[in-house]
């Protein structure tokens, strides 16, 4: 069934874009849209359904313990760059932490 709808140009440029990245039409991404305001996409069973699709994919996995990645020397070498970069980061912000005063607990008085 066709049905049409009427919209501010910028909002119809903003949901194609949104389509083109998702890679669908822009009538499949108003009819997953509706179909989600309606209830019928549960976020959770997509998630099961993902997960079950990528057994193999591990969130935050490290590929620095058992896994060995074979990398050329020059990436090998960005990697452990990036690496030591990430963790003084790390380091630094977790020293401003120490600087800034604890939050205060419980409401006004």
């Amino acid at each position: 069934m066709a049905v049409s709808v009427r919209m501010d140009p910028l909002l119809e440029k903003e949901m194609a874009q949104a389509a083109k990245r998702r890679g669908i039409t822009k009538s499949q991404f108003i009819v997953e849209a509706v179909e989600r305001a309606l209830g019928r996409h549960d976020p959770s069973e997509m998630y099961l359904k993902v997960m079950q699709e990528m057994p193999g994919y591990q969130i935050g996995s490290d590929t620095t313990g058992t896994e060995a990645v074979e990398r050329s020397p020059r990436k090998q070498a960005l990697h452990d760059k990036l690496r030591a970069k990430h963790a003084q980061e790390q380091a630094d912000y977790a020293e401003f932490l120490k600087t800034q005063p604890a939050p205060m607990q419980g409401g006004a008085a």
